[in-house]
């Protein structure tokens, strides 16, 4: 019998969840769901509909979206975004909800309409290192949307996302402080990118490997890095981009340092 032929495509995936949703929910766990179903009602499903994107799945806090185009999927993440508070500015001892948004332009299998496969892992995992209320993009979709889209998109670095065996370089929009986009940047006016930007000190956190002999510790070493760039991310004094490299044993016995630059 012949082996069934894998469904395949071309696809820019959106991966969407709500910054501190667990705790959102301790608080006010009916308050919380019936905030989240409006802003689905009124902003979310709305835009994903306007710029001709698929909902594959919720996943209680989040969301993945296909979209036959980059720049529908960066324009729609954009509009939400931007509205996002205007939609939901918390008050009365309720903090505001926000999203982090992360894209991805891949090769995507489909079954039973879901979508598998790297192109939707990396989306997920771009999503995971966005800022709170950020969106931020993967090489591969911003090739397709540089100059297409009204924001400055700015070179995040190359980052190590867990369970994807290369780096990955990332590249965020650049949101104003009210929650717009800025002009898209001209000749006179180039984009600015981590290389450009040397007022802020930065940090470089390499992988760390696993030398105890126990492949259950793996998930150690992962979380501690993930937790460092965490806590660089959100520490205003540092430079947010991320300078990761895969090194192998060091003199101390273990792959594995942070940089300062």
């Amino acid at each position: 019998m012949a082996e069934e032929r894998l469904q395949r495509r071309l696809a820019a995936i959106l991966a969407a969840d709500v910054v501190g949703y667990s705790r959102l929910m301790g608080i006010d766990e009916a308050g919380t769901l019936a905030r989240l179903k409006a802003l689905r009602r009124d902003l979310i499903d709305p835009q994903i509909a306007a710029h001709s994107g698929r909902i594959v799945k919720l996943m209680g806090d989040g969301v993945l979206v296909e979209f036959g185009s980059a720049v529908d999927a960066v324009a729609c993440a954009i509009e939400i975004q931007k509205h996002v508070r205007e939609r939901d500015p918390g008050g009365a001892g309720a903090d505001p909800i926000q999203f982090r948004i992360g894209i991805n332009v891949g090769d995507i299998i489909i079954e039973d309409g879901d979508i598998f496969g790297d192109g939707v892992n990396i989306a997920a995992r771009i999503e995971s290192v966005a800022a709170p209320g950020g969106v931020s993009l993967s090489e591969d979709a911003w090739r397709q949307v540089q100059g297409k889209v009204p924001a400055k998109l700015v070179d995040d670095g190359e980052h190590s996302l867990k369970n994807i065996a290369h780096l990955v370089r990332v590249y965020r929009v650049e949101l104003g402080s009210e929650g717009t986009a800025p002009p898209a940047a001209t000749a006179s006016q180039p984009v600015a990118t981590v290389s450009s930007v040397a007022a802020k000190p930065s940090i470089a956190v390499l992988p760390f490997q696993n030398m105890s002999g126990d492949p259950e510790q793996d998930y150690f070493c992962d979380g501690l890095v993930e937790d460092i760039g965490a806590a660089k991310r959100h520490t205003p004094a540092l430079d947010a981009g991320s300078q990761c490299v895969r090194i192998g044993p060091t003199v101390f016995g273990r792959a594995g340092a942070c940089c300062f630059g």
